[in-house]
C-alpha cells in the first residue's frame, strides 16, 4: 500500500506497532472527499458536513477510557461555541453510537461511523486494518475544506492535544469573522 521508497506509516497501541492505510494528511491539504453514516444510517460525505469551521475527532471506539473522554471534551467545547461543527467519527456502528450518546447525553457533536467502507479512514489515514478500527486523530478544517490542524496521536491510547487543537479553531475563527 505504500509507494516505492515510502516508509509504511505506523501507529502504536500499546506500545506494538500496526501499519495505517491511507496517506499522512498535511496543513493545507485539501480535505478528501469520504462517504460515513450518520445514526440514521444516511450517508454522509465532506460536503454534507456543512461548511464553515469543523472538527473531524477521530476516535478508535466510544466503549473505550480514551475516546469516551475525548468525545466528551468536545461535546463540551462545542457547548461554548457554536460557530464550530464537531464531528466525532469511529468504526462503531451507528446504533453503538446512538445507545452511547444516549447514554452520556451527547448531542453537540454529530456522530459519524465509517464502519461501512472505511472510507474515511482510508482518504484520512487512520485506518488501522489489521483491527477494522481508525487510529486517533484530529483534523481542523476551514470554510474551504483546507486543512488547518492535523494531529495522527501516536499512541492509540494516548489523548489528543486538545489544546492545540482549540488554539487552531479559535483562530480561524478569528480570521472568518475579522474577514466577514
Amino acid at each position: 500500500m505504500t509507494n516505492k521508497g515510502e516508509s509504511q506509516r505506523t501507529t502504536t497501541l500499546k506500545g506494538n506497532p500496526l501499519p495505517l492505510v491511507g496517506p499522512e494528511l498535511k496543513v493545507g491539504d485539501t480535505a478528501p472527499d469520504f462517504e460515513v453514516v450518520d445514526g440514521n444510517l444516511q450517508k454522509v460525505n465532506l460536503e454534507k458536513t456543512g461548511g464553515g469551521v469543523r472538527i473531524f475527532s477521530v476516535v478508535p471506539s466510544l466503549d473505550t477510557p480514551v475516546c469516551d473522554a475525548q468525545t466528551k471534551r468536545f461535546e463540551d467545547e462545542a457547548g461554548k461555541n457554536s460557530g464550530v461543527r464537531i464531528f466525532t467519527i469511529s468504526m462503531d456502528l451507528p446504533f453503538a453510537q446512538k445507545r452511547w450518546c444516549g447514554n452520556f447525553g451527547i448531542n453537540r457533536v454529530s456522530m459519524l461511523s465509517d464502519h461501512r467502507t472505511g472510507s474515511f479512514g482510508e482518504r484520512y489515514g487512520t485506518l488501522i486494518p489489521d483491527l477494522r478500527i481508525e487510529s486517533r486523530a484530529i483534523f481542523v478544517l476551514d470554510a474551504e475544506n483546507k486543512l488547518r490542524y492535523v494531529e495522527y496521536v501516536k499512541e492509540v491510547g494516548d489523548h489528543p492535544d486538545y489544546e492545540a487543537a482549540l488554539s487552531a479553531t479559535a483562530a480561524l475563527q478569528q480570521t472568518a469573522q475579522s474577514a466577514g
